[in-house]
């Protein structure tokens, strides 16, 4: 097999789609006892659950000053905008938002945006109105996320489900220190991520733009355009 059609489409499977991908197969045969086309449907819908909750090796910039992508998806909003109250920044100061929907056909394991520790992680439950408006990250349910980077800023990120998905899953707790790109959550099935970005860091994407969660470049601190190393996460 070519090397780079396998690296480019045949990805490894996280764990948490186990459950599903085999409820989705069992299904499958069922109904194609009943009959042949329902069976193909079924196993149509089957090969996009093990496309869903594939969980690629992504190659990380290694600055430290660099903020990447937490998700896979397209920015479809960037504005300015206080972080979710439950993290209590208390700052009078609003960020630069960037959004990121995730369909049901993206990547849906979340990364780290920079390297830090978690200094804090809020759930808060809420609705599940659909991921690409912009008032899903105000009312729908979110798990928030406060990064502290090495030189003190606090970097927001937040998971958020939409309007198929039920469950936002967070494999990290408070205090753990993360690489940048390293993996931290999921959300299934189509949901929304929204990073934070301090007052002064103007993002290097624009709405429309595709991401690629722990790659694509979404700001730099110091603005800086030299070549930077690269890791395989």
């Amino acid at each position: 097999m070519n090397f780079d059609f396998a690296n480019k489409y045949i990805h490894p499977i996280h764990k948490d789609g186990y459950v599903f991908i085999i409820c989705f197969a069992i299904g499958a045969l069922l109904l194609n006892a009943i009959s042949g086309f329902l069976g193909t449907i079924g196993f149509i819908l089957t090969a996009w659950c093990v496309y869903f909750f594939r969980n690629p090796v992504r190659y990380v910039p290694q600055d430290r000053n660099l903020v990447v992508s937490p998700a896979d998806g397209m920015v479809v909003d960037i504005c300015s905008a206080r972080p979710p109250a439950e993290l209590d920044l208390s700052l009078d100061k609003e960020f630069v938002r960037v959004s990121i929907y995730l369909s049901i056909f993206d990547v849906h394991i979340q990364r780290a945006p920079v390297a830090g520790v978690i200094d804090r992680i809020e759930y808060n439950p809420g609705k599940f109105i659909s991921a690409a408006e912009e008032k899903a990250s105000d009312d729908n349910e979110r798990n928030s996320l406060l990064i502290k980077t090495d030189n003190g800023r606090l970097i927001p990120v937040v998971q958020i489900a939409g309007y198929i998905s039920r469950r936002i899953l967070c494999w990290v707790k408070e205090g753990k220190i993360l690489a940048p790109g390293e993996r931290f959550g999921l959300i299934r099935f189509g949901s929304r991520v929204d990073l934070y970005l301090p007052e002064g860091i103007t993002p290097k994407v624009a709405v429309g733009q595709r991401m690629i969660g722990g790659e694509t470049i979404i700001a730099d601190f110091n603005n800086h355009n030299e070549p930077v190393e690269v890791k395989e996460v």
